[in-house]
């Protein structure tokens, strides 16, 4: 990587990116969303078989950001891609580079790996993220409506298949 601030997630940063996690869902305004525990994100990151993966950005031995993604593939390019669930920075350190610094240890990861797509969603009022992705390149996906199943209709369609 690039900048020594930035590295893998360990399983002694769990604790700081959940507590970062939180803030972010206190920030996208949906704080009553996040459920996360130290215990699930511990499992889904160091478990048996890891699907999620993680970075974070470190100043003063203090973890203050993360970058938090998985796999997905691309049937049209015919290889995998990353998926960026959360990219998150402390407000007291934004504007340092790190928010650049850990979207460019995911590129990296992506053309080590041959990847070809880097993939996340924004909230459309978030205007500095939206200038920010603009800044270093990254294009809308106008034309696409994101649908998500969860809780009781994601229960009922389940049953249904069951039955």
């Amino acid at each position: 990587m690039t900048d020594s601030r930035v590295r893998r997630v360990s399983e002694s940063d769990v604790d700081a990116v959940v507590g970062l996690v939180h803030e972010l869902a206190e920030y996208e305004r949906a704080p009553h969303e996040c459920h996360l525990t130290a215990e699930q994100l511990r499992a889904a990151l160091f478990g048996d078989a890891p699907a999620l993966f993680g970075h974070v950005a470190e100043v003063g031995g203090e973890v203050v950001g993360c970058a938090l993604w998985f796999l997905n593939f691309s049937t049209w390019r015919g290889t995998h891609g990353i998926y960026l669930e959360d990219l998150y920075v402390r407000p007291t350190e934004r504007g340092g580079g790190l928010g650049k610094a850990l979207l460019t240890a995911l590129a990296e990861e992506c053309v080590a790996r041959g990847y070809q797509r880097l993939e996340w969603w924004v909230l459309d009022w978030n205007e500095p993220a939206l200038g920010f992705y603009r800044s270093i390149g990254a294009v809308p996906m106008n034309g696409w409506t994101v649908h998500r199943l969860t809780d009781a209709a994601l229960a009922a369609l389940g049953a249904g298949a069951r039955g």
